[in-house]
């Protein structure tokens, strides 16, 4: 395989980054030291320094060091600039520095100097927004690599937990069919992505993904705990201040007795000097793997709630999933392991022994494979009557770098009352193209333009286009054409599938895909769903009752049979003809008679019509 050929999986994350590549059907993955690479970035004096070098500088003592140090800036794409040892820092540009020196890391080892590493196939959390993916994709593109395609990183384990078998194809056989779940638990985020096989596809059935218990969090959780400890034990008073930057040297040897109490009993968090006092006192606490686990339990439980909530909100227990994948540092905590065990059982729980590098290593195979990733459900537009109009379908390729996928639409506005013209854009709880009216859909985003009031049933267009970017973000725009009304929407957080060499090809015509619908509507009981009042065809049975008796009275003529739900909408909202008040306000009992007495006359009129139908000749 020529250098040109070789497209890397890299997996930039919050804590470590790491960079995988198949070469002649052989994974590498490229460790520092058998450890993958620190996320972290020093500036000091004009001087940059990045990975172990970077992450060496939070254990020393020097004033100013610290306070250059930047962990984790993944997590700060998105923000504004930093002032950073008196010098405006970009966070594109600090992610740029950990990109390009984890590429002239590869391009230094044995293996990576005859590689040409300018193509990538970047992973991603789950719940990452659109513009945090297009900078990112700009740090990669400062740094020298473009990225050919992102993909999830759960779903990225689960394809190379899969193809690093002995036997994908055996493998794939073995869970057709079956729900897996991945349980992907790092340093910045914890993402769970619940996926069902079907004949070698790997197809997303629901994704979650938080911030709010990644790794770092046990980190500050832990050192408030130490430093509270430490000044009972040591009698130091709260104005007592650390010395500067001792906090964050605190923060780096707590993240070590995460670490570390992962596969020992105790250990000593040790951090001199510490405190500003006469004597410069140090700070020293002896943590046991029971007192860690009192301190970061309530976030290990918080975690794991995740996978139960998920698994509820898509309708199904834990005894339905077939094999739990655990990956990410995190998993190595005994008290997330036990949890999982407890949920699962230890037989459908498994804890990568290579979890550190599990998602590089599945890019690698995806980019190795090039694997493409599809939609994995529908996404519709909510019309008129609850029907519902596909404007994306199911197993649609997904866009490669400065591609996209484009549609656009015209459609009418059945009920223009209020001045707007509404759009409700939704997904269906079923994978697949093929899926029923009442199966339940997913609310994806709400777009409301301005329309004209005053205007007839059908009369005011709307245009609705829809796009798929580079980024896997849908970027939704809609306008009508009388108001020049005009509004948009974006979506990150869509399904994918994703094939694996041994799938089946003309999974988009094998109908109903798995056992995964459920009845019932958009929303939950109790909730509020934008009723929609648009239509791709002009069909008077969709407008609201109402609405139709103010345009055109006769209408609702026995005669003409209007349809029962338009009728009983024009008694809804008709005013008593007696005492004005609403014909569902409970003080109108002359409505409630009314009503009835004109649904009796219009039955018997049916009856009468029906029964001299029958005596005619």
């Amino acid at each position: 395989m020529s250098a040109d050929e070789v497209v890397l999986g890299f997996d930039f994350g919050t804590t470590n980054s790491l960079a995988s590549v198949v070469v002649g059907g052989e994974l590498i993955t490229f460790l520092d030291n058998e450890q993958p690479i620190p996320s972290v970035v020093s500036f000091e004096g004009g001087k940059v320094e990045v990975g172990r070098k970077a992450h060496d500088k939070l254990t020393s003592a020097g004033l100013g060091v610290q306070g250059s140090t930047v962990r984790s800036p993944k997590s700060l794409l998105g923000k504004d600039e930093l002032i950073i040892d008196g010098v405006r820092r970009d966070p594109v540009q600090m992610v740029e520095h950990v990109l390009h020196h984890v590429r002239e890391f590869v391009l230094q080892t044995k293996t990576g100097r005859g590689l040409k590493m300018e193509r990538v196939v970047a992973t991603i959390p789950v719940n990452m927004e659109g513009r945090r993916r297009g900078l990112l994709r700009q740090a990669f593109r400062q740094a020298g690599m473009s990225v050919v395609q992102f993909v999830h990183e759960p779903l990225a384990a689960l394809y190379g937990y899969l193809r690093s078998s002995e036997n994908t194809e055996d493998l794939s056989k073995r869970y057709n069919g079956k729900l897996l779940l991945v349980f992907d638990w790092g340093g910045g985020t914890l993402d769970l992505t619940l996926c069902r096989v079907l004949d070698g596809l790997l197809v997303q059935v629901a994704n979650d993904g938080t911030d709010e218990v990644g790794g770092d969090v046990f980190d500050d959780e832990l050192r408030n705990e130490v430093e509270r400890r430490s000044r009972a034990e040591q009698r130091v008073g709260a104005e007592v201040d650390p010395m500067p930057d001792a906090r964050k040297r605190l923060l780096h040897e707590c993240e070590r007795a995460k670490i570390r109490l992962s596969d020992r009993n105790t250990w000593n968090v040790y951090v001199d000097p510490y405190y500003q006092s006469d004597d410069q006192a140090d700070l020293q606490v002896n943590l046991s793997r029971e007192d860690l686990q009192s301190i970061v339990g309530h976030l290990v439980r918080k975690g794991v709630a995740r996978i139960e909530r998920l698994l509820e909100r898509e309708g199904y227990s834990t005894a339905s999933v077939e094999l739990c994948l655990a990956t990410g540092g995190m998993v190595n905590m005994p008290l997330v392991k036990n949890r999982l065990d407890e949920l699962f059982g230890p037989g459908r729980v498994h804890v990568s022994r290579r979890s550190a590098s599990a998602i590089a290593e599945g890019a690698a195979w995806v980019a190795h494979d090039k694997a493409r990733l599809h939609l994995a459900k529908n996404v519709e537009l909510a019309l008129a009557r609850n029907s519902y109009m596909p404007l994306l379908t199911a197993g649609l390729e997904m866009p490669l770098e400065r591609e996209h996928r484009r549609e656009r639409f015209s459609l009418y506005c059945v009920d223009p009352s209020d001045g707007f013209g509404k759009f409700s854009l939704v997904s269906p709880h079923r994978p697949g193209p093929r899926v029923l009216p009442d199966d339940k859909r997913r609310p994806l985003q709400n777009i409301v333009v301005k329309v004209d009031a005053k205007a007839q049933p059908f009369r005011e267009r709307l245009e609705l286009e829809v796009v798929v970017n580079e980024d896997l973000i849908l970027k939704a725009e809609a306008w009508s054409l009388n108001q020049k009304g005009r509004a948009e929407a974006e979506i990150h957080d869509l399904e994918f599938a994703l094939a694996t060499p041994s799938a089946r090809s003309g999974w988009i015509r094998s109908g109903l895909m798995g056992q995964d619908s459920v009845s019932g509507s958009i929303g939950e009981p109790g909730d509020l769903v934008m009723r929609s009042n648009l239509a791709s065809r002009e069909d008077p049975s969709l407008v609201p009752g109402e609405v139709m008796y103010r345009i055109n009275p006769s209408y609702f003529r026995v005669e003409r049979d209007p349809p029962k739900v338009q009728d009983e909408e024009r008694l809804y909202y008709k005013p008593c003809a007696y005492c004005k008040r609403s014909s569902n306000d409970p003080l109108c009992q002359c409505a409630t008679s009314e009503a009835s007495r004109l649904q009796t006359v219009h039955a018997s009129s049916r009856e009468a019509t029906g029964m001299a139908s029958r005596r005619s000749p």
